[in-house]
């Protein structure tokens, strides 16, 4: 009997996708363009610019999964373009930003400086995605993420940056800087247990003061964006003492939870 030809095979037939689908992925690809986008205005000097396309990325980037879910349209593909564009918008933006800022003043330390918040965002995200398809985790421990999560941290990293922008007057030393970011990579890239807030669940009682509260962020951060960045990043930095206490007291209430965890 004779082989039918490579070119003769029955050819799988694509199937075809309702835009409501490749809609979250187009949200992820905007996302990645701000990443870049960064990029481009740092080497123009324009740095509140470069700035505030990485805080678009960031928005974003809290917006494409919940679109999918919304439209049903999560996917594998759409899970692995996120964390490729989280990579670049806050794994490799905000360092080259600095470094085109001031890290470059200290040469090889700062470039050494720039790779080192890369790779550590790489493991980030890394350890990230091999938690999406751990069944072993409790319910408990699906509220935390470990280590700073990449789109706060790469926020984080801007701070002397965003400092400047608002008080042109505190423009801190090279060295500062660089060990700022080493800082923020290391928290990234470390074990810590930080609150995850898409998991956070607000009693009825508190909703009229919660949403209160966030028109008043809201207002102040279209009227003083620069001011109320560096606020916001502390208070997350401080929430990061409450999270591992709260871990420790829910690890100590499971009796399922390996000693060596």
């Amino acid at each position: 009997m004779m082989r039918r030809r490579n070119d003769d095979r029955p050819r799988r037939k694509l199937r075809e996708q309702p835009i409501s689908r490749l809609f979250p992925n187009m949200v992820t690809i905007a996302g990645l363009c701000c990443g870049l986008s960064a990029i481009r205005f740092a080497m123009l000097g324009h740095w509140d610019l470069s700035v505030e396309f990485i805080l678009a990325a960031a928005l974003i980037d809290g917006m494409d999964g919940r679109i999918a879910r919304m439209l049903g349209a999560t996917s594998l593909f759409g899970a692995q373009l996120d964390s490729l564009s989280d990579f670049v918008c806050f794994g490799v933006s905000p360092a080259l930003v600095l470094y085109m800022w001031q890290l470059n003043e200290i040469k090889g330390i700062g470039w050494a400086v720039v790779l080192f918040f890369s790779v550590c965002t790489a493991l980030r995200l890394a350890r990230f995605n091999t938690t999406l398809y751990d069944e072993t985790r409790e319910d408990w421990e699906k509220q935390f993420f470990t280590g700073v999560p990449a789109p706060a941290g790469g926020i984080i990293c801007l701070m002397p940056l965003i400092l400047n922008i608002q008080y042109p007057s505190l423009n801190l030393p090279p060295a500062i800087v660089a060990l700022h970011v080493i800082v923020v990579g290391t928290l990234m890239a470390s074990r810590i247990p930080t609150f995850a807030g898409k998991n956070v669940r607000i009693k009825h009682d508190y909703i009229l003061p919660f949403m209160i509260a966030s028109t008043f962020l809201l207002v102040l951060f279209i009227i003083e964006p620069w001011m109320l960045i560096p606020i916001l990043s502390l208070i997350y930095l401080i929430s990061i003492y409450f999270s591992v206490r709260r871990w420790r007291q829910l690890k100590a209430g499971s009796p399922t939870l390996p000693d060596s965890e």
